[in-house]
């Protein structure tokens, strides 16, 4: 449920939920719009709520052909090694699978959680439920991915890995970025898939722009998500604002209006009116309950 708040000037409430998505941090955001950095987490939190329901409700039954998915890395509070007794099971590495529609760039399909077949399991039953279509799909080459295709597409879909080789690291060398990749092996794994379009390079790309768009997906900073709850909201409000409101500028149009789920381009401004109208709005008598003396 969307909580009530003090009501802040629409143009305020826009330039947070863009500048959130445009790879500021809550702190600098609080201090270049002025607000405390409360209200930031508040709107977030709100946003959240309102663009996970948004996007659960109107991206469905889309007409992909091509699937790419794949799976970014980031962390809560602390990095697995370094999380505490007391935080286990609420911090430590977090992955966000993505699925990404290779033709119009939609991001039809996200989930958060760790790196196993059951969260595999759950992000492929999230994306087929969107899909009106029989679809080949490219992923790398994790092995959860083998027991949750067979499990939830059964044969019916088109199914690749992309297996990549990687450079070796040099011994005692300090690691700030992927290992090199220096091969890529196509593998058929069900159906029939055409080999020319086997391929993550969309998606990885996707990947790589939400690195960029949002602050707690940085590297080597302390821009870190420090609530799973928060980074989940922040993604939700992303992948909206992705889908529905940015100008994919081959395309020329959104990936939402590509993609045939809207006719409509959206702005922040219509992002922060779902949140105000989701908003619960006081009785005659103020917000406050009376009470019995």
């Amino acid at each position: 449920m969307i909580r009530g708040m003090n009501k802040l000037p629409l143009a305020k409430r826009v330039q947070i939920l863009s500048m959130l998505c445009e790879g500021s941090s809550m702190r600098s955001i609080s201090r270049v719009v002025d607000v405390s950095l409360n209200t930031v987490s508040k709107l977030l939190i709100d946003a959240g709520l309102v663009c996970a329901a948004f996007h659960d409700k109107t991206v469905r039954n889309v007409p992909a052909k091509r699937i790419q998915a794949d799976e970014i890395w980031a962390f809560c509070y602390a990095k697995q090694k370094n999380v505490p007794e007391e935080k286990e099971g609420e911090a430590g590495d977090v992955w966000t699978w993505t699925a990404l529609d290779a033709e119009t760039k939609l991001m039809v399909s996200w989930w958060v959680g760790p790196r196993d077949k059951r969260a595999a399991t759950q992000f492929l039953h999230d994306l087929a439920g969107r899909l009106s279509t029989r679809i080949q799909l490219t992923t790398d080459g994790h092995n959860a991915y083998l027991h949750a295709v067979e499990r939830i597409f059964g044969m019916d879909v088109d199914f690749a890995q992309l297996i990549k080789t990687y450079a070796p690291v040099p011994e005692g060398e300090r690691r700030y970025s992927p290992p090199v990749c220096v091969g890529a092996e196509p593998k058929r794994i069900m159906g029939n898939p055409d080999w020319d379009h086997v391929s993550t390079s969309y998606v990885e790309r996707s990947n790589l722009t939400m690195r960029m768009s949002m602050r707690r997906f940085t590297r080597l900073t302390n821009a870190f998500s420090k609530k799973f709850e928060n980074h989940c909201h922040a993604l939700a409000l992303y992948f909206v604002w992705y889908n529905f409101c940015r100008i994919h500028k081959t395309l020329r149009v959104t990936p939402a209006m590509a993609a045939g789920v809207t006719d409509k381009l959206m702005s922040m401004e219509d992002i922060a009116q779902m949140v105000e109208d989701a908003a619960p709005k006081p009785g005659p008598r103020g917000p406050y309950k009376k009470r019995n003396l």
